[in-house]
């Protein structure tokens, strides 16, 4: 039977075992040399992918929790912390473990959750500016993912994703932290090997690899309301946005508006908190919602948790109105905490999705 089953691949010539005694040394000598800046954050937050076809989500948790992005909603318990299984707005988990993530996929789950993201193709730059971003990390703190074809490396396996943990300029050496640890350890390789392993062009998508570089950008601290891209994926929920927003712009009235957020509604997941300080505050958030002039129009149509919602999606896209019914939608009072909260989260969120490719 152990013949049917695998414990690891052997590294091939060229890559460096980062655990290895020339691993190590070249550890030490770029240390030295300050190529590790952000390697440390990286190495606290380091995980295994949780599925064979998880190095993207796997690469975007260490990234986010290494950055020290809040996710604004809950893990478990009273923690917010990045896990694999909270990466769904974009792509279903389902999917993403039957194929897998594209760049333009992984980039709208960086930013859904909480990243400025630069998508850089190797199409679209050069290799010296590729080798500047990973020899110079710059004063703000940022995480490059690197998208590569492994076969290109002389690896087994097709298109993958890792974050890049350090550069040693003298050996011009990258440092891989492989997030499918079960199959390959972190390894240095050269930098122009693995700028002509992101040059392959993904089979899906018919694009060339690169890389992502992510930042963290200030975000509310949302408790219930979360973006998922439910059964038919994010492009269904990405055309329902836009036909959304453009029924917006031509809406008469606020009565008018439950049709055009009925097939939004079964996207926008109301999770309960655990801790009952969390619980307080999300009801409260809630109470403003429905005490806004738009919810009784948007109950009579629809359920109570599916007019909250409704209303909260209907405040994140009030930008496409009208100024009449922009005015009409004003509180009389102004939001609390929880709710510009909820309404900053949804927003970057909704944002992420509505800037993806068509």
């Amino acid at each position: 039977m152990q013949s049917h089953t695998l414990y690891r691949r052997p590294l091939p010539a060229g890559a460096i075992a980062f655990s290895s005694a020339q691993g190590r040394q070249v550890f030490a000598e770029a240390l030295e040399a300050g190529g590790l800046e952000m390697y440390f954050p990286l190495a606290e937050q380091f995980h295994t992918q949780a599925d064979p076809a998880f190095c993207g989500l796997g690469s975007l948790v260490v990234a986010l929790n290494a950055l020290g992005v809040d996710p604004g909603r809950l893990w478990k318990g009273p923690w917010r912390w990045f896990a694999e299984d909270l990466l769904d707005c974009c792509v279903s988990l389902d999917e993403v473990r039957r194929r897998g993530l594209d760049m333009d996929e992984l980039a709208c789950l960086a930013r859904c959750n909480g990243a400025h993201v630069e998508l850089q193709r190797a199409s679209e730059s050069g290799l010296e500016t590729f080798r500047a971003r990973i020899a110079q990390p710059g004063a703000a703190p940022h995480v490059l993912i690197a998208a590569y074809d492994r076969s290109s490396l002389e690896q087994t396996g097709a298109g993958h994703f890792s974050p890049i943990g350090g550069y040693h300029a003298g050996r011009d050496l990258a440092l891989i932290l492989d997030v499918a640890r079960f199959k390959y350890p972190p390894h240095w390789v050269p930098v122009e090997s693995l700028w002509r392993a992101m040059q392959g062009h993904d089979a899906t998508t018919g694009k060339p690899r690169g890389y992502l570089v992510l930042r963290p950008r200030d975000n509310g601290v949302a408790l219930g309301f979360t973006l998922a891209c439910a059964s038919d994926g994010w492009t269904a929920l990405a055309d329902r946005l836009r036909e959304a927003l453009q029924a917006l712009g031509s809406a008469a009235d606020l009565d008018a508006l439950a049709p055009v957020f009925a097939p939004l509604v079964a996207h926008v997941q109301l999770r309960t908190p655990d801790a009952p300080a969390h619980a307080q505050a999300l009801e409260q958030a809630r109470a403003e919602l429905r005490g806004l002039p738009v919810y009784p129009g948007l109950a009579a149509a629809m359920s109570g948790d599916e007019a909250e919602i409704a209303t909260l999606l209907l405040c994140v896209l009030s930008d496409a109105l009208s100024p009449a019914l922009r005015e009409a939608l004003k509180p009389n009072t102004s939001p609390g905490d929880s709710l510009l909260h909820e309404l900053s989260n949804l927003r970057a969120q909704v944002t992420a999705i509505a800037t993806l490719p068509a």
